[in-house]
């Protein structure tokens, strides 16, 4: 016999004789315990459960058949295909909800790089209500054409702020350039005249056109060379680098405006349009 069927039966028979000995006498307590025999059942039953191998659970699965699913979808779309132009519509929605935010962690971050650095040029009306803030390139052919475009903006808007970064990346003609054109904004004379003339001139700019405006203005050829490589000098410029590296900015013209960052010259009429929105709502994109 095996474990089990011994238990049992010393548990049967405790039971019995321990009703029989009830019955006649309350005397001696049963020879078998049956507590005891009761943890021997328990025992066996736990080696026995241990020693069967798990049974596999089955799980009820769907295989799905795309030769018989997709005739599905696609009768679906077809019975509506504005459904993806809607779908497209939310997407893109979305991501420029996700750009805007992501622009606005960026700006807050040199916020004061942006707006309070030494060294920037401020046109317009300094303490105006909306900034526009454009990073240039005096061989960009791009902010070239844009010039007209912040001129009549200039003109036109007397609550407009315009700060102008010099952003060389084009060249290291453009480098000189720019260093030659700090200086100029250190001094008193007419820096919208000495903008306009680099970006009117014809051929590319180097250190030799800056010098050439910055002189018809008055200024000092031989100082301003002894003064481009200056620390102070390189420091405006390399301002500009490091906000660019922040707001992943790599070309020019780039515009900030309000919480946007704009890469390209994309019109007057789009910027006077941003202008607008920031006074209206705070953002460069008014919901709605």
């Amino acid at each position: 016999m095996s474990r089990l069927t011994l238990a049992v039966i010393a548990l049967a028979g405790a039971i019995a004789g321990g009703a029989a000995v009830y019955a006649l006498k309350p005397a001696p307590e049963p020879v078998t315990d049956v507590a005891a025999v009761r943890v021997v059942v328990e025992e066996v039953l736990a080696e026995r459960q241990a020693d069967e191998p798990d049974e596999p659970v089955e799980t009820a699965s769907a295989e799905i058949d795309p030769e018989a699913i997709n005739p599905l979808i696609e009768d679906y779309l077809m019975g509506d295909p504005t459904i993806l132009q809607r779908l497209s519509n939310a997407l893109d929605t979305q991501l420029r909800a996700e750009e805007r935010t992501q622009a606005r962690t960026a700006l807050a971050s040199v916020e004061a790089d942006i707006y309070e650095a030494e060294g920037h040029v401020v046109l317009g009306n300094p303490q105006g209500d909306v900034t526009l803030v454009e990073m240039f390139d005096y061989n960009c052919g791009y902010c070239r054409q844009a010039l007209p475009h912040l001129a009549q903006l200039i003109a036109e808007d007397p609550d407009l702020r315009v700060i102008l970064k010099e952003f060389p990346i084009l060249s290291q003609e453009s480098i000189e350039a720019a260093r030659i054109g700090v200086l100029v904004a250190e001094t008193d004379v007419d820096y919208w005249a000495f903008h306009e003339a680099l970006f009117t001139s014809r051929g590319q700019v180097n250190k030799e056109t800056a010098l050439a405006a910055a002189e018809a203005l008055g200024l000092s050829r031989v100082s301003l060379e002894l003064d481009m490589n200056t620390e102070r000098v390189a420091s405006v410029i390399q301002n500009s680098y490091e906000i660019a590296r922040a707001l992943n900015i790599t070309g020019t013209p780039t515009y900030i405006i309000g919480d946007e960052i704009i890469p390209g010259a994309i019109g007057v009429e789009e910027l006077r349009r941003r202008i607008e929105n920031v006074r209206e709502c705070g953002s460069a994109q008014c919901e709605g």
